[in-house]
């Protein structure tokens, strides 16, 4: 039996229990075990929580950059894109919650016990850099939101997102349920800002629905653009991390009460990412409604869009766009600060306190702004760094996920096998196609 300590190291997400953990396991084993009179909405609020923070990465700054320059330029056409990339997304994200609930060991720690040491230090190493790299994006994009929202220095405002991001973690002190609630809760803001801006917008109905379910292109750059949307969908740190969330968070042994369990985490999943990909929609609808609109197809950074959204639709636009912006900044550096927590756990079984790690991981956000990079350019960069450690991510899970070894009750299906596989085969492949453009300029 693990001792205490040694739960410590496997899972840094759950050091301590709090009232409010224990009454959701209650709650929950109540519900797996059907001792409970509840509705179904109450039954299933205990489980709600793991996808909203990995969601967290589908709503993070690049996004911003890329759904803008997509609306601004193609105006609904696009919308498609978004709907599919989210939908292989959620496949993603239900076998890395699969995985933590089904074996009790996060992605990175099964890595760890079933490959060569040489190559977990180096996925490791590889891993560490893709969490600098998210973390280079988030950060920035939270410092750009107190910039456009307050007119703070960027320097001032990197500091104001540690600071921030710093008190946002310090609630992991009380348990998994009080950092989901704030997680979610900033989702919230995200999600209502941009209800608030497509209101604004009065988008085309028609043209909005056709876009969304019917596929289409229009001409070359718009395949770049969509290769990009695609192939950036999925995230390497919020694989690693979702199975992290899941893999302590209620444990039960019973196989009838682990396929109920992975029922309520795949409800989870589908109700974050869908709230994801609609707010990724109504990102690109916000700049197709206003932007292409009105002729101004060359939106290329988010200070552009800030700027151009409070002579077309008025101030209050332009300071819904910026809240959101701060909203997706914090939450996200938080929720990245967190997923490489986990990859050194799960890699090297070690961890360093979390101060010290957000303290490393914000030194090249720093950097960046004190030399005076532009943002925009720079969460593209990022974003290709990101592309690099899919694979690493990918693969991995899906070797484990369909061994009946490591997974028993719940070892992946042959459909869903084959499906999750065409699926990786594809963003792999658009994410090789990216980098590639983007190398050549």
């Amino acid at each position: 039996m693990a001792t205490g300590k040694e739960r410590e190291i496997r899972n840094p997400l759950s050091m301590s229990f709090a009232g409010t953990d224990i009454r959701t396991r209650d709650s929950a084993e109540a519900a797996l075990s059907e001792t409970t009179h509840k509705n179904i909405f109450a039954r299933l609020i205990p489980f709600l929580g793991p996808a909203f923070i990995a969601s967290v990465a589908y709503v993070d700054p690049g996004n911003f950059a890329t759904n803008i320059q997509g609306g601004s330029e193609f105006g609904y056409t696009l919308l498609w894109v978004i709907l599919a990339s989210n939908l292989m997304a959620m496949l993603i994200q239900a076998l890395s919650a699969k995985l933590g609930i089904a074996t009790g060991y996060n992605l990175a720690e099964h890595c760890r016990n079933n490959f060569s040491k040489p190559t977990t230090y180096g996925m490791w190493a590889l891993m560490e850099v893709v969490a600098m790299a998210t973390d280079l994006a988030e950060f920035l994009g939270a410092a750009l939101g107190f910039n456009l929202l307050f007119g703070f220095p960027l320097i001032i405002g990197g500091l104001l997102t540690a600071i921030c991001t710093f008190l946002i973690l310090g609630l992991q002190r009380y348990g998994f349920r009080p950092l989901e609630i704030a997680i979610t809760a900033m989702i919230g803001v995200i999600t209502i800002s941009y209800v608030l801006e497509t209101i604004l917008d009065r988008p085309e109905s028609g043209s909005l629905l056709y876009h969304t379910f019917v596929p289409e292109f229009s001409g070359t750059e718009s395949v770049l653009l969509a290769t990009g949307i695609l192939g950036a969908t999925v995230m390497p740190h919020a694989i690693f991390l979702h199975s992290a969330l899941t893999q302590q968070r209620i444990i039960v042994k019973d196989p009838n009460k682990l396929r109920k369990l992975f029922r309520f985490e795949i409800l989870d999943v589908t109700i974050a990412m869908g709230i994801a990909s609609l707010v990724n929609m109504a990102m690109l609808i916000m700049a197709a409604s206003t932007f292409y609109k009105h002729g101004l197809m060359n939106i290329a950074t988010i200070e552009d869009a800030f700027m151009t959204l409070k002579p077309l639709l008025g101030k209050a636009a332009g300071g819904i766009f910026a809240i959101s912006l701060l909203a997706s900044g914090l939450s996200s550096s938080t929720v990245g600060t967190s997923a490489g927590q986990v990859i050194m756990q799960g890699f090297l079984h070690r961890h360093i306190p979390i101060w010290l790690r957000r303290l490393i991981t914000m030194a090249p956000s720093i950097t960046v702004i004190a030399v005076g990079l532009d943002p925009t350019r720079t969460l593209v960069i990022s974003q290709v760094i990101l592309s690099f450690g899919l694979p690493f991510a990918i693969i991995p899970l899906l070797m484990f996920t369909r061994n009946k070894n490591i997974m028993g009750t719940l070892v992946n299906k042959k459909l869903t096998t084959f499906t999750v596989s065409m699926t990786a085969v594809l963003i792999i492949s658009l994410n090789i196609y990216l980098i590639y453009k983007v190398s050549i300029g």
